[in-house]
């Protein structure tokens, strides 16, 4: 396991329009309304992810209270890495007990267009659908304390309450996207 910090693309920077298949087939496209956005690069198999698979159901959960849509994004190569194919995302968002829809980005046209790096990769968009805040959910990682998901629950209660972009933002760390 190789740990890969996230890009940290420039907050302000615009969401890319994208549509995805769920890994349950149907086409989803992010919604005119709402508060804000958060896109989080997934897999089923990385130990940063399954470490934090617990939170982002309660993140989930923040995010459906404060009108924020939250989506996950697998891009992993699924020829390379068979446990990420969209089939096991399925098995995966039930073992988990994610209601987010569970994205699946074959080509990788989505993530290489988010700069996205690492899995858990996070990205939180304002209504404008400027980035808000990107970075860690929380300072744990596997075998190293509870994942609470401070540092985005921190961001999305500025966001959802006016105030300014939190200024500490860490990078997120992570297993490698699986690039083709």
């Amino acid at each position: 396991m190789v740990a890969t910090p996230s890009a940290m693309v420039p907050l302000g920077t615009k969401m890319p329009t994208f549509s995805l298949p769920s890994c349950t087939g149907e086409i989803w496209f992010p919604r005119e309304e709402s508060a804000g956005k958060l896109v989080i690069f997934i897999c089923n198999h990385c130990p940063f992810v399954i470490h934090i698979a617990e939170t982002l159901c309660s993140i989930d959960t923040y995010c459906r209270k404060n009108n924020i849509e939250m989506v996950g994004i697998n891009a992993n190569d699924i020829q390379a890495y068979p446990d990420d194919s969209p089939e096991k995302m399925v098995l995966a968002a039930r073992n988990f007990g994610w209601l987010f829809p569970y994205l699946f980005d074959e080509s990788q046209v989505v993530a290489t267009q988010f700069s996205a790096t690492c899995t858990p990769d996070t990205f939180l968009y304002d209504a404008d659908c400027k980035l808000f805040y990107r970075g860690q959910l929380d300072d744990s990682r596997p075998n190293s304390g509870e994942s609470t998901g401070k540092d985005l629950i921190e961001a999305i209660g500025a966001l959802t309450s006016g105030k300014s972009s939190p200024m500490n933002q860490q990078p997120a760390i992570g297993c490698n996207i699986k690039w083709k």
